[in-house]
């Protein structure tokens, strides 16, 4: 058994998007590789929260005692129902008379009702919507297996790390002063909802025109810093502040400051 950290529904609800998909993301491959493992497929048939566990940042399951191998045996399709407490599914019987994707179909609708339909759209950003949207009702209604799954995951990665999925902006970069070689003293500032510091406000951004925007959603923000510090992703870390602190010389950063906060600055 691998040891790890327990989930903790309502932690993880607190937590960035990004972090929760890649939660989601580690489990899908964890299920595709039971569909497609040596032994054959393979069922959690005990799958709760608590048979999973985080291991530096990725989902692990901890206990295999009630896995199983076995396939249903069935003479004609009603022989193959997926009972569940809402839902019911009734899978094909094949000709060799086995329940087609049984064990696959049920550890995947098992993971929508459990983890996806939790932390996939729940602060997703807007354009992305529309694709864990149907990844929801696909898996929901069992209408995608688990390749199908992992390639609508995988497509939704893509348009994430790439900034694909962003909308074009107005130049909002030129309502900002920008000073390179600097950056500000880490001080406790205020806080925003899915930082990912407690001490302020830091989130996760594409580029410097995604932060400025950011920026300006924020009625308290008046600049921020790209941070050497990297997401799974790939993507940087911005710190968001709401006052002009001490800067300091650093060759590798740069302070946005928005040019209005300058203005009131000098008067």
């Amino acid at each position: 058994m691998e040891l790890g950290s327990p989930l903790e529904m309502i932690q993880l609800l607190q937590t960035p998007w990004e972090e929760r998909f890649k939660i989601c993301l580690s489990l899908v491959k964890l299920l595709f590789y039971l569909a497609h493992s040596p032994l054959g497929s393979i069922a959690l048939l005990d799958f709760q929260p608590r048979q999973f566990v985080m291991v530096d940042g990725n989902l692990k399951v901890t206990d295999m005692d009630d896995a199983s191998i076995e396939e249903r045996l069935c003479r004609e399709d009603n022989d193959c129902t997926l009972d569940f407490p809402a839902k019911s599914f009734i899978l094909n019987c094949t000709t060799a008379g086995k329940c087609e994707d049984l064990n696959e179909k049920k550890n995947l609708f098992n993971a929508y009702r459990y983890f996806f339909t939790y932390l996939l759209p729940h602060t997703a950003p807007t354009a992305l919507r529309p694709f864990l949207g149907d990844i929801l009702n696909t898996t929901g209604d069992l209408r995608y297996g688990i390749n199908e799954t992992l390639g609508a995951f995988e497509k939704v990665l893509h348009l994430y790390k790439l900034g694909l999925y962003l909308q074009k902006r107005h130049h909002l970069l030129k309502e900002y002063i920008t000073l390179k070689g600097f950056r500000t003293m880490e001080v406790q500032d205020y806080k925003c909802w899915l930082s990912y510091s407690h001490l302020g406000c830091v989130l996760s951004i594409h580029n410097t025109e995604d932060a400025a925007a950011m920026c300006n959603s924020q009625p308290q923000c008046q600049s921020f810093i790209v941070m050497q510090e990297r997401t799974w992703t790939g993507r940087q870390l911005a710190s968001f502040r709401s006052s002009l602190t001490d800067l300091i010389p650093d060759v590798n950063s740069a302070v946005y400051i928005k040019r209005s906060a300058t203005s009131r600055e000098r008067l």
